[in-house]
């Protein structure tokens, strides 16, 4: 299954796709004085139920034996609904510093201590060995949780036949913070691993089994020693009578060296072109309220993008990595509305490329304080 696609994934696997920590001497050295965690977001939508699932995965001081050495997995999941398990044992998470793949295994009935080294499983042995858990790459995701407390349980299967990277189709992919994203200046890192994909597998929640075929799917990542101070985010690859169109947009007041800046960008993969408007090509605007409304504007010297985003749900807190480990300090819905208009500059005049509106958007605030709106300038 690994190899299905071995193909297209050279052509398309972004960089920052491997495990930044990699055990050596630098990384431990450093980690001593300062956190480190690593997160991954997985997200399938499946356009006929009207629903989006989302997995997270993390983990936080891998070297072990600090206060908020773990992991965890959080799945959001129908109508916005929250399932998360911990744990704890940083022994049992593996990842692969080359390339996009990773796991962590919490209750297991392997036979022999022996093998209870964390490794990639085909699917039928993970799901006859692993009680809970989860392996992820660029081709799968596959994981169970429940929460002993509710009793309520996710399990998860599905093969991914990706698309997009983060660039034009047939190009070197591209890093999403730029080629400064690889001297480890910004704090954290974030990198879109796969913008489109196409998804065809099952995920049973709480009983409830939905099976998919070529469901619009989506990953990202990040890395750091914590998460922005403040963020937002919309992301979208089901749009109304547009089944070639991502879109992944973002901002956040991020670590540079030992000073902070204010930082947006969008980027849209639309029929094989990239799009892309991001602070050293564009100038990127934003007005974001607490909750309920994101507004985003930019332009460069060839296009011009303008973003809606709303919702009158109250949204779900979810996790995300701090200074003093995985807390609730973000408030998330994948069913927020989008309307997005992306224009041309010829000859002194504005032409429309494409308008596209969506019911299925996830929409994103983080960190604090948010009891204001944050307009950009």
């Amino acid at each position: 299954m690994l190899s299905i696609f071995r193909n297209s994934l050279l052509s398309i696997q972004t960089p920052h796709s491997g495990y930044h920590w990699d055990n050596g001497d630098k990384q431990i050295i450093r980690s001593r004085d300062r956190r480190f965690f690593e997160g991954w977001y997985y997200r399938v939508t499946l356009p006929q139920e009207k629903q989006t699932f989302a997995f997270m995965y993390s983990i936080e001081d891998p070297i072990g034996g600090k206060p908020y050495s773990g992991g965890a997995a959080q799945v959001l999941g129908i109508d916005d609904e929250y399932l998360c398990r911990t744990f704890p044992d940083v022994k049992t998470f593996w990842a692969s510093t080359d390339s996009l793949a990773l796991g962590h295994w919490g209750k297991t009935n392997l036979p022999t201590p022996a093998a209870n080294q964390p490794l990639y499983l085909l699917p039928n042995e993970f799901n006859h060995y692993i009680q809970e858990g989860y392996q992820a790459t660029a081709t799968l995701n596959q994981g169970i949780i429940h929460d002993p407390g509710t009793g309520d349980r996710c399990q998860w299967l599905y093969e991914i036949e990706p698309i997009y990277g983060w660039g034009n189709q047939g190009s070197w992919q591209q890093s999403t913070a730029g080629w400064l994203s690889f001297s480890q200046i910004f704090e954290p890192g974030w990198q879109i691993l796969m913008a489109h994909g196409l998804a065809t597998g099952w995920i049973d929640w709480k009983g409830k089994r939905y099976e998919f075929n070529k469901a619009p799917a989506y990953s990202e990542k990040n890395w750091g020693g914590a998460f922005p101070q403040k963020w937002f985010w919309l992301n979208c690859n089901s749009f109304d009578g547009e089944s070639d169109l991502a879109l992944t947009a973002g901002g956040g007041k991020r670590g540079v060296l030992w000073w902070t800046e204010s930082v947006a960008m969008v980027g849209i993969h639309y029929q094989g072109k990239f799009y892309e408007f991001v602070p050293w090509n564009s100038k990127v605007t934003w007005n974001i309220s607490p909750w309920g409304y994101w507004q985003m504007s930019a332009r460069n010297s060839e296009y011009e993008v303008e973003l809606i985003g709303t919702t009158d749900l109250p949204g779900t807190r979810l996790r995300a990595p701090t200074e003093k480990g995985l807390m609730f300090c973000c408030s998330d819905t994948m069913q927020g509305k989008l309307s997005l208009e992306l224009r041309k500059f010829s000859s002194g005049k504005s032409e429309i490329v494409l308008k596209a509106t969506s019911n299925l958007c996830g929409l994103e605030v983080g960190g604090s304080p948010w009891d204001k709106s944050w307009e950009s300038g």
